[in-house]
């Protein structure tokens, strides 16, 4: 079976933790969930689930059984099992995924609208290209003149283009594929990611999604019971981006060193500036969770505002870009038939 997404994941969570704060065993709950599922991968699940607690009345263990959910599910099950708070544990890793599959959402939703532009630009080249440059050319034979430099150095392509249009369909299916591979699939999205790391114009959207991702990840292991340092470690496992993983590592050795953690995120650049300044109250009034779910949601808003923008750039861009090629294509062929047409008139 494949691993659970992230929108499944949510489900999963939250309903468990509704369940498990009406006083319900986890083992009750899943047997609940499992009798409310339709037939199909998601049932299986929940009765393999049950077939394991059963045996050792232990959900996370049983959850590693079924090697459908992240390392990271089962070790926060795995703390909140230990600690007694497993529905705050569930409710926060619901909390965490549904933040994640936003992200997510708002990166896919960047990328569709040029990738759409592109593959309409492509279209419209083509055929004007295959179909409608040979009626030129033939119209030109008719009219006894000829096309020289540029113009006839389009209609060349576009007659070779017409020549082989079936090895283009069969290249267009790879590209199609790919496109829909990087916006629709979860791991096409995390490639993206890695990607936007090393872009210039990306860099820091991708520096901080991660950032959100690691503030959310520290709201979810303080609330489950582990100490800041626990915390910051387990934050540190999820971390995908190498800047900011490096920063949590930097931010760890300076509080081996007796640092305090307030001070040691604002020295390793982690979180600086106004929210460095909301996790020092949040340490003095002991809601350092609270104050990082707050700043994933605000870092989350910066990523949602970012991306929109260079959607906002880039789309009348593209729009210039296939007017002006779908200009040169037609004014190649118009000026010289316009030249003939008022030599034999």
């Amino acid at each position: 079976m494949k691993r659970l997404n992230q929108k499944e994941l949510v489900t999963f969570c939250s309903q468990l933790a509704m369940i498990l704060r009406a006083g319900i065993s986890s083992l009750e709950g899943i047997a609940i969930m499992k009798e409310d599922m339709e037939q199909g991968e998601g049932k299986q699940i929940l009765e393999t689930l049950c077939e394991k607690m059963e045996m050792t009345g232990i959900l996370h263990m049983a959850m590693r059984e079924a090697e459908v959910f992240p390392e990271y599910v089962c070790n926060m099950t795995e703390i909140g099992e230990t600690s007694g708070r497993l529905d705050e544990v569930m409710e926060g890793l619901a909390d965490y995924y549904d933040r994640e599959d936003r992200l997510s959402e708002a990166l896919k939703n960047a990328l569709t609208y040029p990738m759409l532009m592109v593959g309409l630009m492509a279209v419209i080249i083509v055929i004007l290209m295959t179909k409608v440059m040979p009626v030129f050319q033939s119209v030109f034979e008719q009219l006894g003149g000829g096309l020289t430099g540029i113009s006839a150095g389009i209609m060349n392509l576009g007659m070779l283009m017409s020549r082989y249009s079936w090895v283009l369909a069969v290249l267009l299916v790879p590209v199609l594929a790919g496109a829909g591979y990087l916006v629709f699939s979860q791991k096409g999205r995390d490639g993206l990611r890695r990607y936007m790391e090393r872009s210039g114009i990306f860099r820091k959207t991708a520096e901080k999604m991660a950032c959100a991702k690691a503030a959310q990840g520290m709201n979810l292991c303080i609330r489950s019971g582990l100490d800041i340092d626990q915390s910051l470690e387990m934050a540190e496992r999820l971390a995908d981006h190498e800047k900011v993983k490096a920063k949590m590592a930097e931010c760890r050795k300076r509080m081996a060193e007796g640092e305090t953690f307030d001070h040691a995120l604002e020295e390793s650049h982690l979180f600086s500036g106004v929210y460095g300044k909301m996790i020092s109250i949040g340490v003095r009034t002991g809601s350092v969770d609270q104050v990082m779910g707050k700043i994933a949601g605000r870092y989350e808003e910066e990523v949602t505002e970012r991306l929109q923008n260079v959607v906002a750039m880039i789309e009348p861009t593209m729009v210039a870009v296939l007017s002006a090629m779908v200009g040169l294509i037609l004014l190649s062929v118009m000026l010289p038939l316009m030249g003939i047409m008022s030599n034999l008139g």
